[in-house]
Parts: C-alpha cells; sequence; structure tokens
C-alpha cells in the first residue's frame, strides 16, 4: 500500500509538471513557482511515508533500498528542480537567477512541504496501511539523538558533502549522475539517519519534523536549517 501510495504521487507530480509546462510557459514566473512546489511535494510526500518505513524488516536494508530507489526516481523525474533552498542559493550566488525568482522557489518549497505534510496527515488518518496505525499520535519523532553541537556538525558536513558531489557530478551523464546521488545519499543515510535522519534540506526537515520545530525551533533550526545552507556557502565561497 505504502509504495502504490508513493508510485501514485510521482505519477500524479508528474501529470500536473507536464501540464504546466503547456499551459503556463507565458508565465515564466507562476511556472517556475508551480514546478518547485509540484516536485518539492513530491519528495517531502515520498520521504514522510519512507520515515514509516525505517523499522520493516529486514532492517535497515529495506529502508535503504527504497530510500535508494525513490531517489533514482525522483532523479529522472523531477530534472530542472532543486526541490532544496540550499541548492537554490547557487543560481543565485552565481548571477544566474534572480531574487525575485529565487525567492519564488524557496517559497514554494516551503508551501509544498507544508501541503505534504497535511496531505501525508490526512492519508495516515485513513490508516490504509499497517504503517500508518497510530503515525498521527507521535507528536515531536525527534530524529536528533545526539547533542545539537554534534547534530549541528553533522548535518554541515553531510551537506557540504552533498553539495559538492552534486556541483563534480555535472560533467557526468545524466543517466549516471542520478544514481551516484542516490548512492551518497543512501550512504549519508545509512551513516548518520539514526543520529540526525540525514536530511540537510530545510524544506524537507520541515516537512518531516514540524512539531519538533514548534517544540524547539532555536535547536531544530540552527541544525536543519542554518547547517545546510552554511554548509552550501562554505561550498560557493571555495569553489
Amino acid at each position: 500500500s505504502s509504495l502504490l501510495l508513493m508510485s501514485g504521487v510521482v505519477v500524479t507530480v508528474g501529470l500536473c509538471r507536464r501540464l504546466a509546462r503547456r499551459r503556463l510557459r507565458s508565465r515564466p514566473h507562476l511556472f517556475a513557482f508551480l514546478v518547485e512546489m509540484l516536485s518539492t511535494f513530491q519528495i517531502c510526500a515520498c520521504t514522510n511515508e519512507l520515515s514509516l518505513l525505517g523499522n520493516v524488516e529486514p532492517k535497515p536494508h529495506t529502508a535503504l533500498t527504497l530510500t535508494y530507489g525513490f531517489t533514482v526516481l525522483h532523479g529522472l523525474t523531477l530534472a530542472g528542480s532543486t526541490c532544496n533552498p540550499c541548492g537554490t542559493l547557487q543560481p543565485m550566488w552565481g548571477g544566474g537567477t534572480s531574487l525575485r525568482m529565487g525567492g519564488l522557489k524557496v517559497a514554494a518549497q516551503f508551501v509544498a512541504a507544508v501541503l505534504a505534510r497535511v496531505f501525508m496527515h490526512f492519508i495516515w488518518s485513513l490508516e490504509m496501511a499497517e504503517p500508518h496505525f497510530g503515525a498521527l499520535s507521535q507528536g515531536c519523532s525527534s530524529p536528533m539523538q545526539t547533542t545539537e553541537v554534534q547534530a549541528f556538525c553533522i548535518e554541515l558536513l553531510f551537506s557540504v558533502v552533498f553539495q559538492l558531489a552534486v556541483l563534480r557530478a555535472e560533467s557526468v551523464n545524466p543517466k549516471y549522475r542520478v544514481h551516484l546521488i542516490a548512492l551518497l545519499i543512501t550512504m549519508l543515510v545509512y551513516a548518520g539517519g539514526n543520529l540526525t535522519g540525514a536530511i540537510f534540506n530545510p524544506a524537507l526537515a520541515f516537512s518531516l519534523h514540524a512539531d519538533c520545530f514548534y517544540d524547539k525551533f532555536l535547536s531544530y533550526s540552527l541544525v536543519y536549517w542554518i547547517a545546510p545552507s552554511l554548509g552550501k556557502f562554505l561550498i560557493l565561497y571555495v569553489f
């Protein structure tokens, strides 16, 4: 049921993106906002569902396999979208994207994060699959299983590694690039998922753990918003 749900989200988003390309080419700002929102919605919705499958046996092989598979699927179906506020900073820094367009994309990403969370909570309330039972009663299911300083350093390091890999992989054939990026993300999730969740995406972090941001805003904003953004700025400054 979970796989059918995530596959349905991917297909629906793909159809909506195609429709937006056909109807909104003459309105670039609205087109960019909708495409970025739809793409980020797909990633946030699927990752919300994947977060419930972390305890599926055999652990952690099932969760890691699904992480790799859906990361490849996202890479193949969401070409041209960053789906990460940190990724939007690069073209803004280099002058390839205007401040207005960059702001629209970041806004779209956080709107999508909220919409994905609301949508998935509605689906979970229907309890159509076994992993959905009791999913809404968890509240702040904190991914931070270490100190704030260590969590900040881990998310900062993972953001640097990920963004550097994305830059280095730009010259790789796209059909191989998505597998390299997916493999790297899977490795980072395996290495640090039990400590911080290995998210390194501010919009995704908010979609997954909004309750924790409400309870401990300063701590979570430092770890899941400031640390990945700082990692991106370090990469931009150095390279």
